[in-house]
């Protein structure tokens, strides 16, 4: 149950960061770009002075969701002073870090294979954001310059952008696989060599 309810917890605080993306949906000066850093360290600074009141792990996660938010917070901020598919992508993989650091942080509170399951799902979560990131900004690029390109250039694009992709879900899918040898540990003698031999089918391990 522990787990579960880090997961949902783990999922609040990610949709919370993406939502706030959409304040720097357009370009901004150099002059707030710079006024915006400003008060991103301010308030980076309060939130983790106001940590200090904390004790033991409580006091770790609430660190690391101070680091966390002003590392999303300076990536937005960057997306929105440059807007390009390259900044959009450090904000996603900003989001995705800023999660995990926290989730580690969190899975401290469990122990033993519990622990190990929820280092290794925050883990998987990791991977795969990046991977769809990656994916995202391929994409992105590709059609931002579609109608410049000849149909050979087009065709090699979308080749590109489907390998990212393959990469992508092999990049998951073995991820998930660690998770799922993981969870077998839980287990012992008979009930954990089938629980292995079934992760191994499943993804298609020899």
């Amino acid at each position: 149950m522990q787990v579960h309810h880090l997961k949902f917890s783990l999922l609040a605080l990610a949709a919370s960061w993406m939502l706030a993306t959409t304040g720097f949906a357009q370009t901004m000066s150099y002059s707030d770009y710079q006024t915006g850093k400003t008060k991103i360290k301010t308030d980076y600074s309060a939130e983790k002075k106001s940590c200090a009141s904390l004790a033991s792990n409580a006091k770790d996660i609430c660190v690391a969701q101070a680091k966390g938010k002003e590392k999303v917070a300076v990536a937005e901020l960057y997306n929105g002073y440059k807007h390009s598919a390259k900044s959009q992508y450090e904000v996603r993989l900003a989001q995705a870090e800023a999660v995990y650091e926290v989730a580690k942080q969190t899975c401290d509170d469990l122990a033993g294979n519990p622990k190990d399951v929820c280092i290794k799902e925050a883990k998987a979560a990791l991977i795969a954001a990046k991977a769809d990131a990656k994916v995202q900004m391929k994409t992105s690029v590709v059609n931002a310059t579609a109608n410049d390109k000849t149909s050979a250039a087009k065709a090699k694009a979308s080749s590109e952008v489907a390998e990212v992709r393959r990469d992508a879900s092999a990049e998951k899918r073995e991820a998930q696989y660690k998770l799922e040898k993981e969870k077998c540990d839980a287990f012992a003698s008979t009930t954990k060599d089938n629980c292995l031999s079934d992760a191994k089918a499943n993804f298609g391990k020899p």
